[in-house]
Formats: structure tokens, C-alpha cells, sequence
């Protein structure tokens, strides 16, 4: 019994995770994110293994997305990228981000679209 309750306390901490990251971005959310804190995040957390900007000095892994890339894929929407970054992979660090840096750092990756 303790190792069911265990997974629905895992399945029920994911649901809580992807709700959460569900309402990180409105279109409110989106207009007032601040890319500047984005990008350093991004520089602070992700450069040492991704391209995460245009003066960025190296990048260690170059089979990983850059996030120019991510920015050019439809598939990598606002929500998308708050989901994921709400939820890391286990490979990426444990950057426990509130959602004013989510946004922030989604709307960053965004930005890199129009560049």
C-alpha cells in the first residue's frame, strides 16, 4: 500500500507542476516578462551546455538544442517551455525556478525568434 500511495503522491506533485506551469504565461504574463532577467538566467543556468546567446563565448554540448533553435520551432511554445522548464529533465540542473523566472526565461527563448 505505501509504494501506491507513493505513486499517487508523484502523479498528483506532476499534476500540481503542469497546472502551475499552465497559468505561468498569459497574455498579460507574456507582454510584462522581462527578457533582460530572462537572458540572464539563461546565461546563469543553461549556457554551460547550450547556444544561449549571440555573445555567449562557448557552449559544451553542441547535440543539444540552441535556443535559437528552440525559438524557431512552432512546437516550442510559451507553454511548452514553461511546462518543461517547471519540470526539468533529470540531465539538466536543479534550477528550482519560481514562475516570474519561468516566464521570464520562456519569453527570453521566445525574443530569440525575432532577432
Amino acid at each position: 500500500m505505501g509504494d501506491f500511495s507513493g505513486i499517487w503522491r508523484k502523479k498528483l506533485s506532476a499534476l500540481a507542476l503542469l497546472l502551475g506551469a499552465a497559468t505561468v504565461l498569459t497574455p498579460g504574463d507574456a507582454l510584462s516578462a522581462d527578457t533582460v532577467a530572462g537572458k540572464a538566467l539563461a546565461l546563469q543556468w543553461c549556457a554551460s551546455c547550450h547556444l544561449v546567446s549571440n555573445d555567449q563565448s562557448s557552449a559544451s554540448s553542441v547535440s543539444l538544442p540552441s535556443f535559437f533553435d528552440m525559438s524557431k520551432d512552432p512546437s516550442w511554445t510559451a507553454e511548452k517551455l514553461a511546462t518543461f522548464l517547471a519540470n526539468p529533465h533529470p540531465q539538466m540542473p536543479d534550477m528550482t525556478l519560481g514562475n516570474i523566472e519561468i516566464t521570464n526565461l520562456a519569453a527570453y527563448i521566445q525574443s530569440l525568434n525575432s532577432n
